[in-house]
């Protein structure tokens, strides 16, 4: 049995901007054909066995033609797959989502089309441009900006025009050119060959919706000399008519002190959250890149008697999130009641530690200002008496400083590990992962495990040609890396996601004010 095609827009770049219909599309879909400028963490929704074809068209260059897109459709489709066909604005407007559903439809193909946010509107709109206004503009014109090159070449042998710009120079409303910045001047030239005022209010926003978004203004008869002269490039919108002044009034995308970062994540998907946003709220794009994922160890004879004689231990200790999270939900599991922990201080190591530890209404007696193994030892020395017992949460990968610091001060404690961190195994993810590693300005690491998975992925070559920064969370996991070869540029005081972001914009900050000297 054939399989289903979903025709979906991903909006116009920025990731958020996508529709909850396309991310639940992408998410069911087993394989994935997307465009260029696809945002990576738009891709990031599929599931991890999806597989992932790259058809972009680069300018000027079709990587792949779109008959051979087509056939690749009908191929998965035919094997029984759903697929997802990823496109960025709006499949039906210039984006050939019709000859696509043309193709499918003529050869008995279910498909299904997902409308997306086109950046004809959605860009002049993060630029402060509304494209109708009571008092300017009326109407709106959505033009093409390239030629195709089946109608560049007239039967004559001569150069087609761009479009009809007799016609279009007469109207009064808003003209929004897509895909258009190459030949600016010929569209610039032509609207004012038919008489349209070459004061004429001119836009021109390139990475629209991105955090690297500019806005250059202008008139029809100065904008392309613009363009040329603060080196603006694809993609990029043309907005052309009276509310394209408005911008310089309305315009109310902050950009932020990380704006045109490129950032990378290296945490798991499920404990990155608070990082990504941060960093983004602070204008960065950033890309996750998962390259370790938590893996809940089985439960054990060990586990289960630790539990029958929790009223022999003096402390619990907890050196992770993910150690909280899978103790209290073995506890629920097992009907063990949380009351049986009275008496019983609490000790963790950083504030996601202690975060979690509070969502269960309880609070840690002991956090070191720290967030190290050496420091959280150090403090427990000063409090644990004689006959006082350890128990103490952890990571089968957990590095042993705490309990070699245990037996050397003759502290009795029973160590369990409810997790393990695996190097994730990504895929074709990495045919679109690699590329933003390639273009990343900073990449970060919160742990050692998570630099050991960036090594067994890449490979220390790959990693060496790597331009971006490396950030790492705390000395420890600095000294892992320093031990795979990877040189490190900053190292967060604060060993902590608020602790890397600080760093971040203070070396970014620095690397603008060097590049100002």
């Amino acid at each position: 049995m054939a399989g289903k095609v979903y025709i979906i827009g991903a909006g116009p770049g920025n990731y958020k901007l996508l529709t909850l219909k396309a991310a639940e599309a992408i998410k069911q879909s087993d394989v994935i054909v997307y465009d260029r400028l696809i945002d990576s963490n738009v891709l990031g929704f599929a599931h991890d066995g999806a597989e992932f074809v790259y058809v972009g068209k680069q300018p000027q260059h079709h990587q792949v033609p779109q008959k051979e897109i087509n056939k690749i459709l009908l191929k998965y489709a035919n094997e029984g797959r759903t697929v997802a066909r990823v496109k960025g604005g709006d499949p039906f407007l210039f984006g050939r989502g019709g000859e696509e559903c043309e193709y499918l439809h003529k050869n008995g193909i279910e498909f299904e089309v997902v409308p997306g946010i086109t950046s004809a509107i959605a860009v002049p709109a993060y630029a402060g441009i509304p494209v109708t206004h009571r008092e300017h503009a009326s109407s709106l014109h959505i033009i093409t900006g390239h030629h195709s090159v089946e109608n560049k070449i007239s039967g004559d042998g001569e150069d087609k025009p761009l479009c009809d710009f007799e016609t279009l120079a007469k109207q009064e409303g808003t003209l929004v050119f897509l895909m258009g910045v190459k030949n600016i001047g010929e569209i610039c030239s032509g609207l004012m060959k038919f008489g349209k005022e070459p004061r004429t209010p001119v836009a021109v926003v390139e990475k629209g919706t991105r955090p690297g978004q500019r806005v250059v203004n202008g008139t029809l008869s100065d904008i392309a000399e613009k363009c040329v002269h603060y080196r603006v490039k694809s993609p990029a919108v043309i907005v052309a008519g009276q509310v394209a002044e408005l911008g310089e009034s309305l315009g109310w995308y902050s950009k932020g002190v990380l704006s045109g970062n490129r950032i990378v994540v290296t945490r798991p998907a499920e404990h990155s959250d608070t990082l990504v946003k941060g960093l983004e709220a602070h204008g960065a794009h950033v890309t996750e890149f998962p390259v370790i994922k938590i893996t809940e160890v089985q439960e054990n004879e060990q586990f289960h008697t630790a539990l029958n004689r929790l009223d022999s231990y003096s402390w619990l200790i907890f050196t992770s999130a993910n150690g909280v999270e899978i103790f209290f939900r073995r506890l629920n599991q097992l009907k063990t009641d949380i009351r049986r922990l009275y008496g019983i201080k609490l000790a963790v190591v950083g504030s996601a530690t202690e975060k979690a530890l509070n969502s269960k209404g309880l609070y840690p007696d002991y956090i070191p200002e720290k967030y190290t193994s050496k420091e959280l030892l150090s403090g427990l020395i000063e409090r644990i008496e004689g006959r006082d017992k350890i128990l103490l949460i952890d990571s089968e990968l957990s590095r042993p400083e705490l309990t070699r610091g245990f037996k050397d001060n003759g502290i009795a404690y029973d160590e369990i590990a409810v997790y393990t961190a695996e190097t994730s195994n990504l895929g074709s993810r990495l045919d679109y992962l690699v590329p933003e590693l390639e273009k990343a300005d900073i990449i970060t690491f919160a742990s050692p495990s998570a630099v050991k998975a960036f090594v067994t992925i890449l490979g220390k070559e790959k990693i060496r040609e790597l331009p971006a920064h490396m950030v790492c969370i705390g000395p420890v996991t600095a000294g892992a890396a320093a031990e795979e070869g990877i040189t490190v540029t900053a190292v967060a005081e604060q060993y902590n996601s608020e602790g890397i972001i600080n760093k971040i914009i203070e070396l970014s900050e620095n690397r603008r004010l060097n590049t100002q000297q």
